[in-house]
C-alpha cells in the first residue's frame, strides 16, 4: 500500500485524499497548526492524521501538495526540512518558471520532483477533474489515482509541463470570469446594465449566465484567485506575451477578495459598488 502525505488538506486536497483512498492508498495528514475546518474536512474524507510534518514526511511515500499559489514555494521549503527522499507532487497553480523553482527546492532537500496540474472541480465525481502530471515518476503517481474520480493524465513533457497546461486552461475560464465581472460593473456604473443585457439576450445568449454564475459561484473564491492570476500574468511575460490582462485580472479579485466564503452571494449592483466605489 502506497501512503501519500496531503500538505495540507484544503477543499481540493482533502477530495484529491479521498480519490487516493479509493485507489488504495492509505492517505495521511498533519494537523499541527491546522484549524478545525480543516480537520472536519480531513476527518469526512477518511484521511490519517498523523499530527506533524515531520512525521508526514518520514511515512509518506509521496508527498502532494495542494495549496494557494503564494504558499507553494514555502511549503516546499517545510517539506524539504524535513529531509523528506520519496516522490514530491507539486499540484498548484503556478506559473512552469515557479514549478521549477519549487522542484530546486525539493531536489535540493532529497526528493524526486513532479509537476502537477488541476484541471476541474474537487473530485466528487469522475469525469469532471483531472491532474495534469509531467516529469520523472509521473506514471508512478498517476497509478495512485487509477479508476479513481480523479483521472491522472501522464504528458510527454518536461517539469513545467503540467503547469503550463494549468496556466492556460485556467487563463480562460478564470480570466473570463473577472472580465465579465468587470464589464458588468461598468454597465452599472454607466446605468446601461439592463440594456446591456437585453443586448446580450439578443446577441450574447449565454453571456448574462456566465457573468451571474461568476458572481454567485466564484466571488467567495475571489482570494484564492489573486495568486493565480499573478501566476498567470508571469506565465505570459515569460513567453513574451503581454501579461496586462490578467494583471487587471488578479486586480479584479483582489478587490472582490472581501467576500471570502460568503453564504449568501453579492448582487450584480454590490459586486460592481466593490469593483468601482
Amino acid at each position: 500500500m502506497t501512503t501519500i502525505g496531503i500538505v495540507h488538506p484544503g477543499e481540493m486536497g482533502s477530495a484529491v485524499g479521498a480519490a487516493a483512498r479509493a485507489g488504495g492508498a492509505r492517505v495521511i495528514w498533519a494537523s499541527a497548526g491546522r484549524g478545525p475546518a480543516t480537520r472536519k474536512r480531513a476527518d469526512a474524507d477518511g484521511l490519517e492524521d498523523v499530527d506533524t510534518l515531520a512525521r508526514l514526511a518520514r511515512e509518506s511515500e509521496i508527498i502532494l501538495s495542494v495549496c494557494p499559489p503564494a504558499n507553494a514555494p514555502d511549503v516546499a521549503r517545510e517539506v524539504a526540512g524535513t529531509r523528506f527522499g520519496g516522490t514530491f507532487v507539486d499540484g498548484n497553480a503556478i506559473a512552469p518558471a515557479t514549478t521549477r523553482t519549487v522542484g530546486e527546492i525539493v531536489a535540493a532537500g532529497g526528493a524526486r520532483f513532479v509537476d502537477g496540474g488541476i484541471i476541474g472541480p474537487p473530485p466528487r465525481k469522475a469525469g469532471d477533474t483531472r491532474l495534469y502530471l509531467s516529469g520523472s515518476g509521473a506514471a508512478a503517481v498517476a497509478g495512485c489515482f487509477k479508476g479513481t474520480t480523479l483521472e491522472a493524465v501522464v504528458l510527454d513533457g518536461p517539469i513545467g509541463a503540467a503547469s503550463a497546461i494549468k496556466m492556460a486552461y485556467a487563463a480562460w475560464t478564470k480570466g473570463s470570469q473577472a472580465l465579465l465581472l468587470a464589464i458588468r460593473a461598468l454597465a452599472v456604473h454607466e446605468g446601461v446594465d439592463a440594456a446591456l443585457v437585453a443586448e446580450w439576450a439578443r446577441s450574447q445568449p449565454d453571456a448574462t449566465a456566465r457573468s451571474e454564475r461568476a458572481a454567485s459561484a466564484n466571488i467567495k473564491k475571489a482570494w484564492r484567485f489573486v495568486g493565480e492570476m499573478d501566476e498567470i500574468a508571469a506565465t505570459f511575460a515569460a513567453a513574451g506575451l503581454p501579461d496586462g490582462f490578467h494583471e487587471a485580472a488578479g486586480e479584479i479579485y483582489r478587490r472582490l477578495a472581501g467576500w471570502k466564503d460568503t453564504t449568501t452571494p453579492p448582487s450584480m449592483a454590490e459586486v460592481a459598488k466593490t469593483l468601482a466605489p
